[in-house]
């Protein structure tokens, strides 16, 4: 190639790249346009303001721009949901929750601010809507926050995600489970619930859990009778769920003040007569969820020659353990409890599987034993 033909490509290149620039700055100061625009609130205005946020963030993100691509996604999506158009705001919540991952971007105190934020202006802009379309966005809204606690969890500082984010996403589910119809998805209810006091768990707020459980009705006749072969009350399994989780994640300080708070602002019947009644025999009674806890946590907190007392425990309550919702992620809690306080190994072809589930806070393990009558009364002489 002669140097007059280099030379004209060179220019023409350079040329071709300037109107790219162009273009794009032409692209970029329309959507600035359109977010600064009170007609935004119009859907036509919205959705246009949608393709144009995310082309321009797509090619950011090819341009290794990240910072910028996250910042314009969440400027457009809480100019979007501050006018009202929350269908739309999802479709480009769901890109930044994308480019948050894929690009690697860690987790800082402002992001979090930020994200905190768009739940904020989520659910003002959703305040008075109610029906079918009502529910499929709060649950477009679940699954953005989901997305940001697994951010978190893999780019954040801690071990399954910001509290602050495990907070949020269980409130989502909790509201959402009392929203929709629950005769007629009495299982995505149950999970819902399930999910919200886990997440709640692991946000580290056990005063809220304690706030729920008082709106759920006290255990039936049926509920608590020896042999039910109706599922445990939904208070009794909540409660149970949530120490479980904290028994496995190690954090046995707030499964305690959850335990003592339940006794003391939930609990109707008597302490001392639940304990009497967990080893007896002739009382046609069910053992209580809330002894079973009280003795985990008094086994928890001995050492690992305690470990038989431990299988005791788990098999005297195996019965209720195997009604519970999701019956496999319970026993991966009871699984992981017995390998962290007590040095019970699961079988070797379990261990990863264990691992893995206990990051998605699901799993399969199991538990044996029975149960010692004096030692149970022992353990509850410390409660």
């Amino acid at each position: 190639m002669s140097a007059a033909a280099a030379r004209r490509r060179k220019q023409l290149l350079a040329r071709k790249k300037q109107q790219q620039e162009s273009a794009g700055d032409a692209v970029a100061a329309q959507l600035q346009k359109l977010l600064a625009d009170d007609s935004l609130s119009e859907e036509a205005t919205a959705y246009e303001a949608l393709q144009l946020a995310q082309s321009q963030v797509r090619k950011k993100v090819h341009a290794n721009e990240f910072k910028e691509a996250v910042d314009l996604a969440y400027n457009a999506s809480l100019s979007i949901l501050k006018h009202g158009r929350v269908s739309v705001a999802s479709q480009l919540l769901t890109v930044l929750a994308n480019v948050l991952r894929e690009t690697h971007t860690e987790e800082t105190d402002e992001l979090l601010d930020r994200l905190v934020e768009l739940d904020k202006a989520h659910k003002v802009a959703m305040e008075g809507k109610t029906g079918l379309e009502a529910d499929r966005l709060q649950r477009l809204q679940r699954d953005w926050l989901r997305r940001c606690v697994q951010w978190s969890s893999e780019l954040g500082p801690i071990r399954f995600g910001s509290t602050r984010m495990q907070e949020l996403y269980a409130a989502q589910c909790w509201a959402i489970a009392h929203s929709i119809e629950k005769e007629i998805e009495e299982e995505e209810v149950a999970g819902l619930k399930a999910d919200a006091i886990t997440h709640m768990a692991l946000a580290e707020k056990p005063e809220t859990i304690i706030e729920w459980l008082k709106t759920l009705p006290k255990p039936t006749d049926q509920e608590t009778k020896t042999g039910h072969v109706c599922p445990p009350a939904e208070r009794d399994s909540l409660l149970t769920r949530a120490v479980l989780c904290l028994c496995a994640i190690e954090n046995l300080r707030d499964a305690t003040t959850l335990v003592k708070s339940y006794i003391d602002s939930v609990e109707e019947r008597e302490i001392d007569t639940l304990t009497k009644s967990y080893t007896s025999k002739d009382d046609g009674k069910a053992p209580s969820h809330i002894i079973f806890c009280c003795m985990l946590l008094r086994t928890c907190e001995k050492d690992p020659r305690t470990g038989p007392l431990f299988s005791w425990l788990l098999r005297s309550f195996k019965r209720e353990l195997d009604a519970m919702f999701k019956t496999q992620i319970i026993q991966s809690y009871t699984t992981k409890i017995g390998k962290i306080y007590f040095n019970i190994q699961p079988p070797p072809n379990m261990m990863n599987m264990l691992e893995n589930m206990m990051g998605m806070m699901g799993g399969m393990g199991g538990a044996g034993g029975g149960m010692n009558p004096a030692m149970m009364q022992a353990m509850m002489q410390g409660m």
